[in-house]
């Protein structure tokens, strides 16, 4: 076995990208942390998310350190940077996208058990306090990561990604 190529990496993906997918969103509630918010924006890109909103505190794409780790990824994604979270919703529910927040919270159920529609907008909240009570309450559904070890909590960034594979693997 070897690595592949920058042909033979083409090729492989060529291959994922003709596959059906899910139209998947996403909502970055008060991300502040630059390196956490470039490293969404590559993960999205590689996932091919229609959309981004900006919410609140979140730094936006056009931050130096934003950029610097999501690797020139942001040409291929569209985003609303949005001064209040309510702004954002609105939007949101106008494009027709169901919300289910990535959220350690009572009555959050495992991501895995979550039943997605045909489009969705995954919110992702700060660092420490995790989703605004005014994004948990406009949620269709909130959903968690099941972790097994000791760490009760994953890093923002993480998260995203997780959520956004397993999205996009049950199309698959």
């Amino acid at each position: 076995m070897k690595k592949l190529d920058s042909t033979g990496l083409k090729r492989l993906h060529r291959e994922w990208r003709r596959r059906a997918e899910p139209d998947v969103a996403l909502l970055l509630d008060s991300v502040q942390t630059p390196y956490n918010v470039g490293a969404i924006l590559r993960t999205a890109a590689a996932y091919r998310v229609s959309h981004l909103w900006f919410a609140g505190a979140t730094s936006p794409p056009t931050h130096a350190k934003v950029a610097k780790t999501a690797l020139g990824t942001g040409r291929y994604l569209t985003w609303t940077i949005c001064d209040e979270v309510d702004e954002a919703l609105v939007e949101i529910a106008s494009a027709g996208y169901g919300l289910v927040g990535m959220e350690l919270a009572d009555g959050a159920q495992p991501i895995n058990e979550v039943a997605f529609g045909e489009r969705t907008c995954l919110a992702l909240g700060h660092e420490d306090r995790g989703l605004s009570s005014t994004v948990l309450g406009a949620c269709d559904a909130v959903a968690y990561i099941p972790q097994l070890g000791k760490v009760g909590s994953l890093n923002v960034g993480t998260a995203a990604g997780i959520a956004l594979y397993e999205l996009n693997r049950r199309s698959w």
